[in-house]
């Protein structure tokens, strides 16, 4: 059915990050030189995976897939929040918002569970380095990523297609610098039971199924650690997955992050707080956290570099 026949609701202003029109200018460059160097770093990341022959493993084609996922998911909020910040009224369209709202999820989900692949590589490459090319073969490989979109996918389209059937038409502000499910539910003049008992199921699954992972994939990396005996041998062995940790980190600490704000703080101001870490600063973290403390990545990046002045030289 079309959007109009379920939302009286056509256009909705977003209330964005702050009502001071005098930050304004200034969240405008800052957020405009964050974006540039997600977009940089991320596509760089891409571009030096694939020319590099040397990282052609399964630990950076998982990388690869995260730093296109992490450039996807600032690209479906930030512009338009840019937009947002040199504009008087901040509108966006209704199936504007919930293709936003679609393609924020996908992203988001894809993030949650490409995080637990990678752990899972890590744990097979520390802890059974023997059966490593078997068991994570480019079949296997490609397969995890398949099924990481798949995931993303279906959770994107299962919330979508719950709130097409949800009547908007208590208020057009939307209580956010983008469409997101809960600041929309709000808007709901209809009966919201099935969209809170599918988020909740969707969440426990999306956010359970992928700690565990990574949780039992560290212990087992942690006591596989502790078991070897050379100082050179358990320092080769974290830097393995420090990165991976780092990025982990980053990304579920900020989804923890609204439940350890103080209580008098608005439950929106948190979810304001804790979505800008996850969709704008940790894509824009996450290359630089591989590049900066990765050695293999900056072996690759020197061979480029090298070879470009080269290439040059030889057809002049």
């Amino acid at each position: 059915m079309a959007a109009g026949n379920h939302s009286t609701v056509t256009e909705f202003i977003l209330a964005g990050l702050t009502e001071k029109p005098e930050l304004h200018l200034v969240l405008f460059l800052f957020f405009l030189g964050t974006y540039v160097v997600t977009v940089v770093g991320n596509l760089g990341m891409v571009t030096l995976i694939v020319l590099s022959s040397h990282l052609h493993v399964p630990m950076y084609y998982f990388l690869s897939n995260l730093s296109f996922v992490d450039l996807c998911q600032s690209t479906v909020i930030t512009p338009k929040m840019l937009v947002n910040f040199l504009t008087e009224e901040n509108t966006i369209s209704y199936p504007e918002c919930m293709t936003q709202l679609y393609h924020f999820i996908v992203f988001a989900i894809a993030e949650c569970h490409m995080l637990s692949v990678m752990a899972y590589d890590c744990y097979v490459s520390i802890c059974n380095p023997l059966l490593y090319n078997v068991t994570m073969s480019y079949q296997v490989c490609s397969w995890l990523v398949v099924e990481v979109c798949m995931m993303g996918l279906t959770v994107a389209t299962a919330h979508t297609g719950c709130m097409l059937r949800v009547i908007l038409c208590k208020a057009t502000i939307i209580n956010h610098y983008f469409c997101d499910i809960l600041s929309l539910l709000e808007l709901s003049c209809s009966n919201t039971y099935i969209n809170e008992v599918v988020l909740l199921c969707f969440s426990v699954f999306n956010i359970l199924a992928p700690t565990l992972t990574i949780i039992g994939s560290y212990v087992s990396i942690i006591a596989s650690i502790l078991r070897i005996h050379s100082t050179e041998g358990r320092s080769k062995a974290f830097s393995t997955c420090s990165c991976h940790i780092s990025a982990v980190t980053l990304f579920y600490g900020s989804l923890a992050f609204m439940y350890l704000l103080p209580s008098n703080v608005s439950s929106m101001d948190q979810i304001k707080v804790s979505s800008l870490f996850y969709t704008i600063i940790v894509p824009m973290l996450n290359p630089l956290i591989y590049s900066l403390r990765n050695k293999d990545v900056k072996v690759a990046f020197n061979k480029i570099i090298e070879k470009r002045p080269f290439c040059i030289s030889k057809d002049l």
